[in-house]
């Protein structure tokens, strides 16, 4: 996987969803991030060294100081809507491998130029296929980069719903919200839709 980017709303309480995208497929995989994290990773991403090293900077420093690197991270499980990762360090004699949150994996990957990896089993659940790339490089369709709430369908008030019908609902607000490329509230929606069906 390689970073496409960070995408925030301003209903997200300052929360970002940061968007893997397969290198060789067609699916992206959004995971919610906070603040901190997300400019952990934008300023490494831009190139911008901040005057002290942040607690990203320090962990590669500590690594490297003990003539060890970072091999790739492994975006392994989701567990109730929560991401799990494992950052894999090696040495000249032995390999470890350190539980993180993806976030914090992710940061320290960019610092590395490590691959990120993410579990199949994982993008099954929670991954988003996206639009085919035309022969520009640009995708097919053009997209509007907002979603608004009107494009957004509110579920109907009468009673006789039932869960096969709001899962319904819910997935085409969340096709809606992939197509307006509105990612933060596409993973909000998909971790619905698991909730709802597991």
């Amino acid at each position: 996987m390689d970073i496409l980017g960070l995408s925030t709303s301003p209903s997200s309480g300052g929360a970002y969803a940061l968007i893997l995208n397969e290198i060789d497929g067609a699916r992206r995989l959004p995971i919610i991030i906070g603040t901190y994290e997300a400019q952990a990773i934008a300023l490494e991403l831009e190139h911008i060294k901040p005057p002290r090293p942040m607690t990203h900077d320090l962990l590669k420093q500590f690594i490297t100081t003990f003539q060890a690197n970072l091999r790739y991270v492994n975006i392994n499980a989701l567990k109730e809507g929560t991401f799990f990762a494992q950052i894999v360090i090696e040495n000249d004699v032995d390999s470890f491998e350190v539980d993180a949150r993806p976030s914090d994996a992710i940061a320290l990957a960019i610092r590395f130029n490590a691959p990120i990896y993410v579990a199949e089993q994982v993008l099954k659940e929670a991954g988003i296929e996206s639009e085919p790339i035309g022969e520009e490089g640009a995708p097919k369709k053009e997209k509007s980069r907002t979603t608004k709430s009107s494009d957004v369908e509110k579920p109907s008030s009468h009673k006789s719903g039932t869960i096969e019908t709001r899962t319904e609902l819910l997935e085409k607000n969340l096709a809606a919200a992939i197509a307006a490329e509105d990612y933060e509230l596409a993973a909000r929606l998909r971790d619905e839709i698991i909730r709802m069906k597991g």
